[in-house]
């Protein structure tokens, strides 16, 4: 073909034009096309599925979860600076104890549970205080209870002992290592909006103990949120321990046995004797001789088995067996079966729940000191014959079981049955959680206590140790399993959990609360182990809880069929449990007074996860 050929050029130039044309309209119709299709949304609106109101962290060097930054900070710090699990834990411990003053002090206790990896073997560190040797029910018979507050409300400091314990038993640093971040906490940390607020509350009661008083309101001013908050009589008691501990590990090169040193220093020494005489010169029935013979020790937990799952919790001296129970009897009753939040779900946990704590009622208490059915009340058969207690409506009664049949033992005598005391309700104090996991696997929960939130502080003299408040959750009725004894552990609420897969680490998990503690795990653990949901998102499900039994603390009082329920769930759920005998009490969408928080391990991948609850502002962080 002749390219100058002017019929071939002209052709060429025509279906050039064609073309030309042809392409102009394709782009005009992509971009009429683009344009009926909506852009990928930005980064900043995306929505993951199942999103969360706070991230779940992940890692696979470690992760801390606990009430405040500052408990968070500390026990990261000690990971960074090459401690485990344990030496976290602890640290995040005395930090909370110097930050978190409201719901736990250097005085109180620390119930706890760790997993070695290296023995595969889970322990529990009781953690829980004795009543003192002058401490009778007589003592109180006027009152009629034992006071939630004040030289008279609390058992023997047992948190130092406890983290003693945890630190010989699986850590491998001093205590002076790990106690340094809560001392420089001691020397001033910047005070925070809640604990601004408790004080503002708290100031005319704590007036009535002046040393508390002083400590707390310096010059009679309350401490303001962004201000220095400085406790130099503590940071003296906590500088005391930490360089016996140091001298001792110096002098003998032996950890353990300069942990013990650290730890006498606090139980055998002045400080000691400085907490005996402030007592005794307040009215209080606690004496130096009472702390020097103070010594807790290191359980077996309680287990169940579980949807395929080992939960391991403290003893029958706790109400952590009745989790357990709980868990048991839900199972047996085919929780598994329902949908997670429906009405038939929530209705059989409930149900589970309030026969589970009735019977903690009737017949938890110390071992030392009462006779305990634990197998017949852990044993699925029991568990079996609880579950088919529970119909299709709420039931309004207490309902005590018979676990002594299951061992083969004929009672004579019925359950213990409580009674609400006829005295007005006195304030208590509250709680909080510690969980870490470290790239070895090992676990540690502890559940420590005893603040002043309600009520007031009482500081011993001038050693900055505010006292605990767990001498309220003894009974006075002699025929109890609870009643008080001297030298006998309260029946504490206290319950720090562990969760194990096929023998290995699974999760560390617990929460403040109460009475609370132990049913906001179960709503939490029936997600994540029952139906396999991701951790931050259990934790932040709608939650329900139950106030029908007699609860621990002073009156004991009971609240038969009320349910406390979060305005997430949905109304029709919220209906058909009102139309089965449910009384609902309605709550904001986060209300349930609980803050769980949990680290552990994903068995698929051995990598690390946490969570923190966004109800009370809980913190968790790692890598």
């Amino acid at each position: 073909m002749n390219e100058d050929d002017p019929v071939s050029g002209m052709t060429r130039r025509a279906l050039g034009g064609w073309a030309a044309a042809g392409a102009i309209a394709g782009v005009a119709a992509s971009a009429t096309a683009r344009s009926q299709t909506p852009p990928p949304p930005e980064p900043t609106r995306l929505k993951s599925a199942g999103e969360t109101l706070r991230p779940e962290i992940v890692g696979n060097f470690g992760i801390v979860a606990a009430g405040r930054h500052y408990a968070v900070a500390a026990g990261t710090r000690i990971l960074m600076a090459g401690g485990n699990a344990t030496d976290a834990g602890v640290a995040a411990v005395f930090a909370a104890a110097v930050t978190e003053i409201s719901h736990f002090g250097f005085g109180g206790e620390a119930p706890t549970i760790i997993f070695d990896s290296q023995t595969k073997k889970a322990s529990v560190i009781n953690g829980q205080g004795t009543a003192p040797a002058l401490a009778t029910p007589d003592k109180f018979a006027a009152l009629g209870m034992v006071p939630g507050n004040g030289p008279n409300g609390g058992t023997l400091p047992a948190m130092v002992d406890a983290m003693a314990l945890a630190l010989q038993l699986n850590g491998t640093m001093s205590l002076d290592q790990v106690m340094q971040p809560a001392i420089e906490l001691a020397d001033g940390f910047v005070m925070y909006n809640f604990l601004a607020e408790v004080f503002v509350s708290q100031q005319k009661a704590t007036a009535k103990y002046r040393s508390a008083y002083d400590t707390y309101y310096p010059g009679g001013k309350l401490p303001k949120t962004g201000e220095i908050f400085r406790q130099p009589n503590l940071a003296r008691t906590m500088r005391i321990i930490a360089q016996a501990d140091k001298a001792a590990l110096a002098k003998t090169g032996d950890r353990k046995a300069a942990i013990q040193a650290g730890r006498d220093a606090f139980y055998k020494g002045d400080i000691a004797r400085r907490i005996g005489a402030a007592m005794e010169a307040d009215g209080g029935l606690m004496r130096y001789a009472d702390l020097a013979g103070y010594k807790g020790r290191v359980e077996a937990p309680a287990t169940a088995d579980v949807f395929g799952y080992t939960v391991c919790k403290g003893g029958f001296w706790s109400q952590g067996p009745a989790l357990l129970l709980a868990l048991n009897i839900a199972e047996a009753a085919g929780i598994a079966t329902m949908e997670p939040g429906s009405e038939l779900y929530l209705h059989t946990l409930a149900e589970s729940i309030k026969l589970a704590f009735d019977d903690r009622n009737a017949y938890f208490g110390d071992p030392d000191y009462a006779k305990i059915p634990a197998k017949g009340l852990l044993s699925k058969d029991y568990a079996a014959a609880r579950a088919r207690d529970i119909g299709p409506r709420a039931s309004l009664e207490h309902r005590y079981g018979d676990p002594w049949a299951f061992e083969g033992v004929k009672r004579s005598t019925p359950a213990f049955t409580p009674h609400v005391l006829k005295k007005p309700p006195t304030p208590t104090a509250d709680t909080t959680a510690i969980e870490v996991v470290d790239r070895q696997g090992n676990l540690f929960s502890c559940t420590p206590s005893s603040g002043w939130m309600l009520g007031g502080a009482y500081i011993a003299g001038d050693t900055g140790v505010p006292m605990s408040n767990r001498m309220t959750v003894f009974d006075l009725d002699p025929e109890s399993p609870n009643v008080l004894v001297p030298g006998k552990r309260p029946r504490t609420t206290l319950s720090p959990s562990l969760v194990l897969r096929d023998g290995a680490p699974f999760l560390a998990i617990g929460t403040p609360g109460g009475d609370n503690q132990d049913q906001q795990i179960m709503n939490v653990l029936l997600r994540v182990l029952a139906f396999g949901e991701p951790l931050q998102a259990a934790i932040e499900a709608p939650r329900i809880n139950s106030n029908h039994f007699h609860g621990s603390f002073a009156i004991k009082k009971d609240e038969p069929g009320v349910l406390e329920i979060e305005d997430r769930v949905p109304q029709a759920v919220r209906d058909g449990l009102t139309a089965r005998g449910h009384k609902l009490d309605l709550l904001g969408p986060f209300g349930v007074s609980t803050g769980i928080v949990a680290a552990g391990v994903v068995p698929e991948t051995g990598t690390l996860r946490g969570g923190a609850d966004v109800r009370r502002e809980r913190y968790a962080f790692g890598w």
